[in-house]
């Protein structure tokens, strides 16, 4: 069916939704003069009508009736915005769930594009209803849920599983569960918690889920009454409402035997001023910075007497100073029952260690324990990370992992987990971070001392090899004519090089978590401070890849900025640069790339170019100097500066490795475990 509306295609999406290769499209586009022609774009990233495309395809027999559901997701992207497309998602859950229009399915065919969105909406039911409901709105949901990664957050299935089953085993709930989420996004932890009492076999659940954005709860509510579709031994009972939780609590007069909980991190507008005088604060007023800890009370305020609450919070609410009050309470009155510090990558931001705290209102009648313990788990040392590797949760591993722990047994991992009495943590920090009170046992200790003095061993011996090279370089006596000098902005004028500037995208091009093999790396001025390592990709489809400048192997990378100036001869994968980031890409029969880098990096040069004296001053790359030398002169100089960089990621390594080392060796000396002693 067409649409009044051309919308855009580019070859690498043409070519996903053919299910063949870019070049298969390039081939068609050059061998078929019936090809359609392109509608926007340039020579280089041409864009073409996706109903051209389609009806081409149909008319050559190579259109796969397997990807029609992939033909489905550029028309719905082609609607609006994020609210607009996520609202005609939401309708057609509905109505594949049989249920009937509401307000907001009524808002998105009064859009713009009335007419699209409602030919479209009626084009996805019907697919629906003849390849499966529930995987098509799972479709639709994934691939929104994909190109807003940056706005929207959610909590991976396999962690939403196990904060559904850790509330249900810490909560004495009997028969039917009523669970809620106050911040539920699009319905992953209330959708966990649904297939955990079907698998129990414990009775008709009952969902409460609020959200203070509409087209999550619109999905949200989609999702579930869809999922309800299956066989189950009895239908869920399901309330999703829009609405602000902490401000306006919709199910204030519905408590809830387990509450999940992924609320968002460091918002200051949650209602400090509004909300001072609220009766939820039991354990006293959150301050502004804490609103964590008005998530945290109020999941314990929605919960009936003995029931639990699990919520995923980020690893400062456990020590900041501001909170320390409110959590000393918590301890005090036997309510927070643990904190788990899960592994880096479990969930968004996937570079720090979350935690998860896990609550329990007292029954009716229960006194606050008196000598009471927190449990603490240490899931970073239990799981550690290799620098050098790609890392995924085991979440089998970190699944039993976390129901020994929580489980209520004495823990098989003692190494890692810890019944810290309640009077060891009521000091004047009230520090709850795991790490901080478990200490590795010497079976853990000894394989990774063992696993760094070989590395370290390893090492070394690559920088005595590099120092040798390095230090048989003769140098000429500065009375030596120093050669002319020219700058980048002059080579470029001449030919010799081509500056391109990165750029800052937009949030929602840029994904984090697991990259696919075909995803570009997305390389930013914080991630070189913080580490060096991208920590955000491009997928190799999504139309921001035609604006960005990506860096190809050979081209020199700058950086713009004094604090964290640097330039290298790019190495690895092509990388998306974002902004202060240039890429410089040196024609061979005029410079050698390994010389040009190690000359625009000289210290020297960032006291030239640089715009003032502040750390934060930028760099004008364009001012950047270097030395007027025969070509065979810089391959010359290009072979040390190659050396040189060697060496200097060496050194690096070495003093990460070394105070590793002596951190760990000396814990083990002070601990007494050195063998031999009497």
């Amino acid at each position: 069916m067409s649409t009044p509306r051309a919308v855009p295609v580019s070859l690498a999406e043409i070519a996903r939704l053919a299910g063949v290769g870019r070049a298969a499209v390039s081939n068609w586009r050059r061998r078929h003069p019936s090809f359609p022609a392109r509608i926007a774009g340039t020579d280089v990233n041409p864009q073409f009508s996706l109903t051209d495309i389609e009806n081409w395809l149909r008319e050559n027999k190579k259109l796969k009736k397997s990807a029609e559901r992939e033909w489905l997701w550029p028309r719905f992207e082609a609607l609006g915005g994020r609210d607009e497309t996520g609202a005609a998602i939401a309708e057609v859950g509905r109505r594949l769930a049989g249920r009937g229009a509401t307000e907001e399915s009524v808002r998105a065919k009064e859009s713009a594009y009335p007419k699209e969105a409602a030919d479209l909406i009626e084009r996805a039911v019907d697919l629906g209803q003849r390849e499966g409901g529930t995987e098509t709105f799972s479709f639709l949901l994934r691939r929104w849920l994909d190109v807003h990664v940056r706005q929207v957050a959610t909590t991976p299935q396999q962690l939403a599983a196990l904060m559904a089953d850790i509330a249900t085993r810490v909560a004495a709930v009997d028969g039917g569960i009523t669970a809620m989420d106050p911040a539920c996004g699009t319905g992953h932890l209330l959708t966990a918690t649904a297939e955990v009492a079907e698998e129990r076999g414990s009775g008709a659940p009952t969902l409460l889920g609020g959200d203070r954005d509409p087209a999550l709860a619109a999905l949200a509510e989609a999702r579930l009454n869809l999922a309800e579709q299956a066989p189950r031994t009895e239908p869920a009972s399901i309330d999703v409402r829009a609405g602000d939780s902490l401000r306006d609590d919709p199910f204030a007069d519905n408590p809830a035997d387990i509450v999940l909980c992924n609320p968002p991190f460091n918002e200051r507008d949650w209602g400090y001023e509004e909300l001072a005088t609220d009766a939820r604060w039991s354990h006293g007023l959150p301050p502004r910075t804490e609103p964590e800890l008005a998530w945290v009370q109020h999941c314990l305020a929605g919960l009936r007497p003995g029931g639990a609450a699990v919520l995923l919070l980020p690893p400062a609410v456990a020590a900041r100073k501001a909170g320390r009050r409110i959590r000393g309470s918590l301890l005090r009155t036997g309510q927070l029952k643990a904190v788990v510090a899960l592994p880096p990558g479990c969930a968004a931001p996937h570079s720090v260690s979350l935690h998860l705290w896990v609550l329990r209102a007292p029954a009716a009648g229960e006194e606050p324990p008196v000598g009471g313990h927190l449990l603490v788990a240490d899931g970073v040392s239990r799981f550690p990370r290799d620098p050098g590797r790609e890392w995924a949760p085991d979440w089998a591993a970190i699944g039993d992992f976390l129901r020994e722990a929580v489980g209520g047994t004495d823990p098989a991992e003692e190494s890692y987990v810890r019944r810290v009495p309640v009077i060891e943590l009521l000091d004047d920090e009230v520090d709850l971070t795991p790490g901080r009170h478990i200490t590795p046992s010497p079976a853990d200790s000894a394989p990774r001392l063992a696993a760094s003095w070989r590395e370290f061993k390893d090492i070394t011996a690559k920088v005595a090899k590099s120092a040798r090279l390095l230090a048989a370089l003769e140098l000429a006596s500065a009375a030596q004519e120093t050669p002319p000098a020219t700058t980048v902005a002059e080579l470029a004028r001449a030919g010799a090089l081509t500056l391109r500037g990165g750029q800052q995208l937009p949030e929602t091009a840029v994904r984090t978590g697991t990259a696919s093999a075909e995803d570009i790396p997305f390389l930013t001025v914080p991630d070189l401070l913080s580490g060096g390592a991208p920590r955000g990709h491009l997928a190799a489809d999504d139309p921001a890849v035609r604006e960005a400048v990506i860096a190809e192997p050979g081209d020199i990378v700058v950086v713009g900025v004094a604090r964290a100036f640097s330039a290298w001869v790019h190495e690895g994968a092509p990388t998306a640069l974002g902004a202060q980031l240039h890429a410089v890409r040196v024609h061979p029969e005029q410079l050698d790339a390994w010389f040009l880098a190690g000359s625009l990096r000289a210290p020297a040069n960032v006291r030239q170019a640089g715009t003032h004296a502040t750390s934060s001053s930028r760099i004008d790359v364009r001012r950047l100097q270097v030395r007027q030398v025969p070509l065979r002169e810089q391959r010359r100089y290009g072979e040390a500066f190659r050396e040189l960089a060697a060496f200097e990621q060496l050194a690096r390594r070495t003093a990460e490795l070394g105070g590793d080392l002596v951190h760990d060796l000396g814990d083990e000396l002070a601990a007494g475990r050195l063998a031999g002693g009497a």
